[in-house]
């Protein structure tokens, strides 16, 4: 009888101290952490360019550093949508993007230090020696709700001219981004259709004396 009970509890402890069944493991995910620099809240991945862009790709554009103005008569407030960069062949570009057929009047250009907040009258921070004020009008870049449409309202591509973009202004039916640039360079500007987009180019050759 007492070899037994020993044989049945050392049955016991070898069980007990036994390895779970492998589909009873769990296991902790691996994490990759995000690499230094690289933006981590874009909400959505690149877009490839399309064909519109792509066939204006050329950099030979004589451009200007003034200011380049256009006002549209439209039928209701545009609602800007997207705002992209994109670094290519001697240029960099940033691309506004609106909803529905219609442009929106714009104002493009060149202006001092301080950049200033519409409305707060803020200063507003940006990189670079030359800074590129884009303003649209009639337009907005929130729903009537008041729900921003961007998932941001700031930009750091580091591209080799466009260093920075901010948003200063979406207020009264007035929408304003500020280019943080390496060099005041010539740009030229580009409507586009199927989306409405406005494209901004930005030549990396400087002004030569």
């Amino acid at each position: 009888m007492k070899i037994f009970c020993f044989a049945t509890l050392a049955a016991v402890f070898a069980l007990s101290c036994a390895s779970p069944p492998a589909d009873n493991v769990s296991t902790v995910p691996t994490v990759t952490p995000t690499p230094a620099g690289s933006v981590a809240w874009q909400s959505e991945p690149a877009k490839p360019t399309p064909q519109d862009e792509a066939e204006m790709l050329k950099a030979d554009f004589d451009g200007t550093v003034g200011a380049t103005e256009k006002k549209n008569k439209i039928r209701e407030v545009a609602l800007l949508t997207g705002v992209r960069t994109g670094r290519h062949d001697g240029f960099d570009r940033i691309v506004f993007e609106f909803r529905g057929a219609e442009m929106p009047g714009y104002h493009i250009e060149y202006i001092d230090k301080p950049v200033r907040a519409c409305g707060s009258g803020d200063v507003v921070p940006l990189q670079g020696d030359a800074w590129l004020q884009i303003r649209f009008e009639p337009a907005n870049a929130h729903t009537e709700a008041g729900k921003p449409t961007l998932a941001f309202r700031e930009l750091t591509p580091k591209l080799p001219i466009v260093l920075e973009l901010k948003s200063t202004c979406d207020f009264e039916a007035q929408v304003e981004w500020v280019v943080g640039a390496a060099s005041p360079n010539r740009y030229r500007v580009l409507e586009l259709k199927s989306p409405t987009r406005l494209a901004v180019d930005i030549k990396h050759q400087a002004i030569k004396n």
